[in-house]
């Protein structure tokens, strides 16, 4: 492996999840300052506003429950359908090729070993999530 590979392959794996992460942060950062800089500033022109209504009204909808426990459902079938396909495609390509191509079931594994361990994941969370979660659903309901 040459040093330009290398420092690709860093780059890729390593610093690039880095910077991702920086910047979620950095966002969530100035959002919540933007929130204290309004806040303060209602504050300051003394105005009679409740800040426990005021910050409900300026902080985002939460999802319910139910709604985000489906989306781990529609992630876990996504990753599990993609991962499923990629050996489903190479099922049908060797039956017509008509011989058994090793490396290339080892190369294609290694996109469909991990979508699949991440889609079964995700649906066993949706599973289990469900059950343990079945009380505070049913009360977010009634609200």
């Amino acid at each position: 492996m040459s040093g330009f590979e290398t420092i690709a392959l860093l780059g890729i794996f390593v610093v690039l999840p880095i910077i991702i992460v920086a910047l979620v942060a950095r966002a969530k950062t100035n959002a919540t300052n933007k929130r204290a800089e309004i806040a303060l500033a209602a504050i300051e022109k003394n105005t009679d506003v409740n800040l426990g209504e005021f910050f409900n009204k300026m902080n985002p909808p939460r999802r319910s429950i139910k709604e985000r426990l489906l989306n781990k459902l529609l992630c876990g079938c996504i990753f599990t359908f993609f991962g499923v396909c990629i050996y489903i495609a190479l099922l049908v390509y060797n039956i017509f090729d008509g011989h058994f191509d090793r490396n290339m079931f080892i190369g294609l594994s290694f996109a469909a070993v991990p979508s699949l361990g991440v889609g079964l994941a995700f649906l066993i969370n949706y599973y289990v999530g469900r059950r343990v979660l079945k009380q505070e659903m049913e009360a977010e309901a009634k609200n």
